[in-house]
């Protein structure tokens, strides 16, 4: 049988070759395939330049403004739910000095947080419903158990490492900006 292919010009190696000669321009016809094997290149003929990656999108994050100061950014974690704000910041050991975590709740009330199983000394920032600070907890004791609040109603409540209201003249009046991630 072998003899008969090479009588008839069927060399098996010439098939191949000719077979993935075939396969290929059926690519480069159907599919607009084209080879990099020249270049080494792909080819971007038909593509539109490409350009620097897009930058990640901000996280959720808080701007803080002091009047006569410069606004101070808080990248945040949000606690909504009954549990997540239960929790909160325990049982971490590190905060970045830019970070923090803001409390979020239904409807403004008397609010009331403490210190159990926290191990950074925190600032509790209170935030009314119009976003203005209302007062702050300065360098709240880790773990204690007693209760830390301001006079008056909140809505939210932003806890950051402890100084950070005071190097940033935080106080009662000053306003709040809150930026949900972008998506």
């Amino acid at each position: 049988m072998s003899r008969l292919r090479h009588s008839a010009g069927l060399n098996p190696d010439r098939a191949l070759a000719r077979i993935t000669t075939w396969a290929v321009f059926v690519c480069v016809l159907a599919l607009g395939c084209k080879s990099t094997a020249a270049t080494g290149a792909p080819d971007t003929s038909k593509h539109p330049a490409q350009s620097a990656p897009e930058p990640a999108p901000a996280g959720p994050h808080v701007i803080l403004s002091a009047p006569g100061r410069e606004p101070a950014k808080v990248d945040v974690e949000v606690m909504q739910t009954p549990e997540d704000r239960q929790r909160g910041l325990m049982y971490r050991k590190h905060l970045d000095p830019d970070a923090g975590m803001l409390f979020l709740f239904e409807q403004p009330q008397q609010l009331t947080f403490w210190m159990h199983n926290t191990l950074i000394p925190l600032d509790m920032i209170f935030i009314t419903a119009d976003w203005k600070v209302l007062g702050i907890v300065e360098n709240a004791t880790p773990l204690t158990d007693s209760a830390r609040s301001v006079p008056g109603t909140s809505q939210y409540v932003l806890e950051v490492n402890a100084g950070y209201a005071r190097r940033h003249g935080l106080g009662p009046g000053s306003s709040v900006q809150y930026a949900p991630a972008a998506m």
